[in-house]
């Protein structure tokens, strides 16, 4: 791929083979480099080569490696004209090269989504970028590895959602990864990369019905037995620990729990930011969490030792990368979980997972009688309206007390 080079007024555009670090696939990916005053950035091409496949990437015969080759001089020739053209005007900068290239995924979704997924880990928003990558993945199971927006039809979606569901994905599931792909035709638009005409979404177009889920809140003399509940078993206690502290501080979700530091403790009170919105409000806001005695306890039983700039739990050391805080959060999710449904078994109660903390911290103070207004400051809803909307789709209790009136004749 060596002639696929650019090079004008310090300008330099390029074919990079990174032999760094080797994928699952047991290929090394290709990418387009590019060098502009010493500096260098790298653009993912998406496609991944073993050594012998990358030395005769220019002369293979093979149908697949030809396709990759095309793929490739597409991603490069985008990345070259772009920068080209920026400097040909003299407003070369990589931050104006990384605006252009939103706008230069032509009709290809595709690219669309890596472009996206790039700018997201680059951001540190991890959760996000799994949530495009897995969207991506199923879009390229469905249609392939070069998507134009002009194939992305109401009748296309229709099909796409249909193949979502036999492959027993929940509604709630088949709407996030339809919401992302609107989100990928939004930026579209907005680059002036589609006509409003070419845009799907819509009244009177394809509309993305929501799901609600299969959301349970625990009963308070559940919550009782989970307190009270001791097999002997270190494991079963610490995560019992875990699922009732998120449950006390205000159905905190694990990467908050996780990210908790002593400095974060003023006057026993709890003061933290939720990572989920940290990104999407524009008031971002301490939610406060009074300091109770058995979250005091589980503190002294499982917590760091006390210094201000500790985490309160051992989970993160402050050395990790915003990727690898996701993974662990994943990971002790999953620990928490997988104990908190053997011990639900062994209780007799429906399943439990860590929603099930918030779920359950929102729903028994609603029929205690608080008012929806704190519950909502308490959640970090950014108004009342989310939270009535939370609260409605998993108060077993209401729907209960509507079915005994129903039956007393």
């Amino acid at each position: 791929m060596s002639v696929l080079q650019y090079s004008k007024d310090g300008l330099y555009v390029n074919v990079w083979y990174d032999s760094r670090k080797i994928r699952k696939d047991g290929g090394y990916p290709v990418k387009i480099r590019v060098t502009f005053n010493r500096r260098q950035q790298y653009y993912s091409t998406g496609k991944s080569l073993t050594l012998d496949e990358w030395e005769s990437l220019h002369k293979s015969k093979s149908p697949r490696i030809i396709a990759i080759r095309k793929d490739i001089e597409s991603s490069y020739n985008i990345v070259r004209d772009a920068a080209a053209d920026l400097a040909a005007t003299g407003s070369f900068s990589f931050d104006a090269l990384r605006i252009r290239l939103k706008g230069a995924a032509i009709d290809s979704v595709n690219y669309a989504f890596k472009m996206k997924i790039d700018e997201l880990k680059k951001a540190g928003r991890i959760g996000n970028m799994d949530i495009y990558k897995t969207a991506l993945k199923s879009l390229e199971d469905f249609a392939g590895e070069h998507v134009p927006f002009k194939a992305i039809t109401v009748s296309w979606l229709v099909r796409f959602t249909e193949y979502l569901r036999k492959r027993d994905l929940s509604q709630n599931t088949i709407a996030i990864r339809l919401r992302t792909l609107k989100a990928i035709f939004n930026d579209a638009k907005t680059l002036n990369i589609i006509r409003e005409a070419e845009y799907p979404f819509g009244k009177g177009k394809y509309e993305i019905q929501s799901g609600t889920g299969r959301k349970m809140a625990l009963l308070p003399d559940q919550i009782k037995k989970i307190f009270e509940y001791d097999d002997g078993l270190e494991t079963s206690q610490k995560y019992r620990d875990y699922f009732l502290f998120l449950y006390l501080c205000n159905g905190i979700n694990v990467a908050d729990f996780i990210r908790l530091k002593y400095s974060d403790i003023i006057n026993d009170e709890i003061y933290f930011k939720r990572q989920k919105t940290m990104n999407t409000v524009r008031n971002l806001r301490d939610i406060r969490v009074i300091i109770t005695e058995p979250m005091r306890q589980i503190i002294r039983r499982w917590g760091n030792p006390y210094h201000p700039n500790n985490y309160i739990f051992p989970h993160l050391d402050g050395t990790e990368t915003p990727l690898q805080q996701k993974r662990k959060t994943q990971y002790l999710t999953r620990l928490i979980n997988r104990r908190m449904a053997y011990i639900a078994i062994q209780l007799e109660i429906p399943h439990i997972s860590t929603y099930t903390a918030r779920h359950s911290f929102a729903t028994i103070l609603k029929n205690k009688g608080i008012n929806i207004s704190y519950i909502s400051e308490a959640l970090g809803h950014s108004d009342i309206k989310t939270t009535e909307n939370y609260l409605a789709s998993f108060d077993r209790t209401e729907r209960e007390k509507m079915a005994t009136i129903l039956t007393e004749l």
